[in-house]
């Protein structure tokens, strides 16, 4: 007997998204057994798009649950579900026909495979050239990705509802970062991960620097709160400190000034061979946007990191959080 799916998403105010999703979702080739929607409590008209949408889609059950976060609304989407596995994803997203069956394939075939991590990229229409130099600049490329330490993101995931109750639940205690302390936690009970780089979803980065800093300052500081990446964030610091004493040195020595410009590019060195694999995929004028905008991004997406991990780590001192 083959196991049942459900696919759960948490929504809220995605009166503009969130026909694409169900539009996505109907075009799978393999339709899930379920799909449960939790809205967090939206103010437009999300609720009545789903509601008049219902029919479209066997199996779709809307949970209305005002207040509750991210992982609180995953949570009660899971015990709502009976199926054994459960595959989740994002509003705002879109995704290709077989995704559905891409991500739950090796859960069916493999009875030792706990968890299956999709991947996620740029979604490249409708995008301004901003968008599609923030994808290119701060999304991993494909190749990056080590199936022993990659984290998957909540919005292309799939795992064994067993897995999901001996880790207690994604935490509702975080805003954000949440999914990657329910990864963590999966890995720490040695689930067995899977990567299944064909189940890709997409969606729009932010479409200016300043959403984008507060997009960054919100994931540090969750990871500031859960106590995560301390030494990956103190090595930002102490960047900046070595950039700034170079630039300072430059005044005195313009060689300084030489080895800073070298060392940023240095720095950036991960983004910079991201553009390189995506070149035959963008015009030469997307090209020459991404590489105009991408200092900015970098000290944009850095300066949020550094100001949001000490707001979430006094809150983590705080509330005497302590990591499992």
């Amino acid at each position: 007997m083959t196991a049942r799916v459900a696919l759960i998403c948490s929504i809220l105010n995605e009166s503009h998204t969130i026909d694409a999703l169900i539009d996505s979702i109907r075009s799978q080739t393999s339709c899930p057994d379920e799909t449960i929607f939790v809205d967090g409590g939206s103010r437009d008209d999300t609720v009545a798009r789903v509601e008049a949408r219902l029919p479209e889609l066997p199996g779709l059950v809307l949970i209305r649950a005002p207040g509750s976060t991210i992982a609180a609304a995953r949570n009660i989407a899971i015990r709502s579900a009976q199926a054994d596995i459960i595959v989740s994803t994002d509003a705002g997203v879109r995704f290709g026909s077989t995704w559905l069956a891409e991500i739950t394939s090796p859960l069916l075939s493999d009875p030792d495979i706990d968890v299956v991590a999709g991947f996620f990229q740029a979604d490249p229409t409708p995008c301004s050239r901003f968008e599609r130099a923030l994808g290119a600049v701060s999304l991993p490329h494909v190749s990056e990705i080590q199936d022993a330490t990659f984290l998957p993101s909540s919005r292309s995931v799939a795992f064994r509802r067993r897995c999901w109750e001996l880790v207690g639940g994604y935490p509702e205690w975080l805003e954000h970062s949440e999914d990657v302390v329910f990864d963590l936690a999966l890995r720490r009970v040695d689930c067995r991960f899977s990567f299944a780089p064909k189940a890709t979803v997409r969606f729009r980065p932010r479409p200016n620097l300043w959403s984008f800093y507060r997009q960054y300052f919100l994931y540090a500081r969750g990871d500031g709160k859960a106590g995560l990446w301390a030494v990956r964030h103190a090595g930002r610091y102490a960047t900046y400190a070595v950039g700034a004493l170079c630039g300072v040195a430059g005044f005195i020595d313009a060689r300084w000034w030489m080895a800073l410009i070298v060392g940023f590019t240095l720095y950036n060195g991960r983004s910079l061979r991201r553009i390189w694999l995506a070149r035959w995929d963008v015009a030469p004028i997307d090209l020459v946007a991404t590489l105009f905008w991408m200092p900015a991004i970098t000290v944009t997406g850095d300066v949020a990191k550094m100001m949001g991990y000490p707001r979430g780590l006094a809150w983590r001192l705080r509330n005497r959080i302590r990591r499992p």
